[in-house]
């Protein structure tokens, strides 16, 4: 691949090319989040936020131990439960002893 570089540019200095980033550590492929979030559901029941999202780090082998990616997570799969909620397929109701406005979840209908 260099000397492809070098036939095109010969006063290229390859160095200076820096390499393409990484995808994120936590990509997930369009619905996969969605899938996890529904099938979790269907087999737990109702769950709150956060007890979601650290089953589903632990589905796809991510630590929920580092903070930053648990948030991450967290804010990614809420906006799924959101939009899911917005369609129909699951509801939230509000815990009553929790003054941070935690919701639980569960399938709509259930």
């Amino acid at each position: 691949m260099d000397a492809t570089l070098v036939m095109f540019d010969p006063d290229i200095v390859l160095e200076q090319i820096k390499p393409k980033p990484l995808p994120p550590r936590a990509h997930a492929f369009k619905g996969q989040v969605t899938r996890g979030i529904l099938e979790t559901l269907r087999k737990e029941g109702t769950m709150d936020g956060r007890a979601l999202t650290i089953r589903l780090m632990a589905q796809r082998d991510l630590n929920p131990n580092d903070k930053a990616l648990a948030k991450a997570m967290q804010k990614r799969i809420g906006a799924a439960l959101r939009d899911l909620r917005n369609r129909g397929l699951v509801s939230s109701e509000k815990v009553a002893d929790d003054r941070k406005g935690l919701l639980r979840w569960s399938i709509a209908g259930t």
